[in-house]
């Protein structure tokens, strides 16, 4: 379950919907129970995790809260034996826009001073594939639990606001808030010539010093979702233990009390609705 379905929901982001009604659900993986004509890669029994885009499933079409998904072959990868089917599906939105997010806009190599601003779903995954790469990692969120597991997962720095981590000297800050105050901050925050990579879309409208942005020659950068590839490194993190995403398993009679507590913040991590998962 993704944030961005409330966005959807709400009005904010619902002009990216294809025609409605639509069944939602733009993170998920499966079984491929049928292949098309002139499909090759994939198999009937294949588990495979399904990218995220806008034209595709959950956005475009009906998505993975039907029981049955159209899948392009395209947007398909295997998912190794190693990856349960909780941490495959967030693998599709959240690991492959925060895999995007580091290694391709915010250029993240080792040594990279990286600031990450909400450690949720995304943020929590951009910090462990930025960590492993080498990066030196430090944290922002208002949220008590959130800060704990940051420093549970070995931030060198956490705090509640961005801009206390003005003297980390900060080569990239990623936004995977997206509040008028995150995006602001970032943008006084990162070292001169530093890079603010925006991912985070909770406000439509932000509002900042035009001042720090030229005078501190900074960049700012939009990131949205991934590719393909993306995905499949993101698997093999998974595959290998270097990262994993904090999930609670739902029944999908559930989905709809998940969103309500996703509305209230009352959940870290991600939410995943499992199809033969008993409800509570």
């Amino acid at each position: 379950m993704c944030h961005s379905d409330l966005s959807y929901l709400d009005g904010t982001l619902t002009s990216l919907l294809g025609p409605a009604p639509i069944i939602l659900g733009h993170e998920f993986a499966g079984v491929v129970s049928e292949v098309g004509e002139g499909v090759e890669n994939f198999h009937v029994g294949d588990r495979v995790a399904i990218n995220a885009d806008t034209d595709g499933p959950g956005t475009a079409i009906d998505g993975g809260f039907a029981t049955k998904v159209l899948v392009r072959d395209w947007e398909a990868v295997h998912i190794p034996d190693g990856v349960s089917w909780e941490q495959a599906a967030p693998a599709t939105d959240a690991g492959r826009t925060a895999h995007h997010a580091v290694f391709g806009i915010g250029e993240v190599t080792a040594g990279t001073r990286v600031g990450i601003v909400g450690y949720g779903g995304l943020g929590s995954l951009g910090a462990l594939i930025a960590k492993a790469s080498g990066a030196e990692v430090f944290v922002a969120d208002v949220s008590e639990q959130a800060r704990a597991s940051a420093t549970a997962d070995g931030a060198l720095k956490v705090v509640t606001d961005v801009r206390d981590l003005a003297d980390a000297k900060l080569d990239v800050i990623i936004d995977f808030a997206g509040f008028d105050t995150t995006t602001s901050g970032a943008v006084a925050t990162v070292r001169k010539g530093g890079r603010v990579v925006q991912v985070g879309l909770a406000k439509p409208t932000v509002t900042f010093d035009v001042q720090d942005l030229v005078l501190g020659e900074v960049q700012l950068h939009g990131s949205v979702t991934g590719s393909t590839d993306d995905l499949a490194a993101v698997l093999r993190f998974i595959e290998n233990g270097t990262i994993s995403s904090r999930v609670e398993t739902l029944s999908f009679e559930q989905i709809g009390e998940g969103y309500d507590r996703m509305k209230r913040g009352d959940y870290h991590g991600r939410l995943v609705a499992m199809f033969d998962h008993p409800a509570r």
